[in-house]
């Protein structure tokens, strides 16, 4: 575990996350006595992009399960017409 002040922490943030991301750990302190810790973020095992990306292209449908995040669902105008269309019949 590693300890850093608030200034020097600032100054050499991009060497410090790069050992967060090695797996140390960080206690950044202010007066010396420490205010935060920081560690890596969990990853899950085995899940990438390519495996998601294989498996829908075989047929499977994405999962929150498999890390699959679906965003916010975007607000349609109650109809067609709301938006001044109307239905085209040739």
């Amino acid at each position: 575990m590693k300890t850093t002040s608030i200034a020097d922490t600032k100054s050499h943030l991009s060497a410090l996350l790069a050992d967060i991301e090695a797996g140390e750990e960080l206690v950044i302190t202010r007066r010396g006595k420490p205010v935060a810790r920081l560690v890596a973020e969990p990853r899950a095992e085995g899940f990438g992009w390519s495996d998601l990306r294989t498996r829908v292209a075989q047929g499977a449908t994405p999962t929150q399960a498999d890390g699959f995040k679906p965003g916010p669902w975007p607000k349609w105008p109650a109809s067609a017409e709301a938006l001044g269309l109307g239905l085209i019949v040739t």
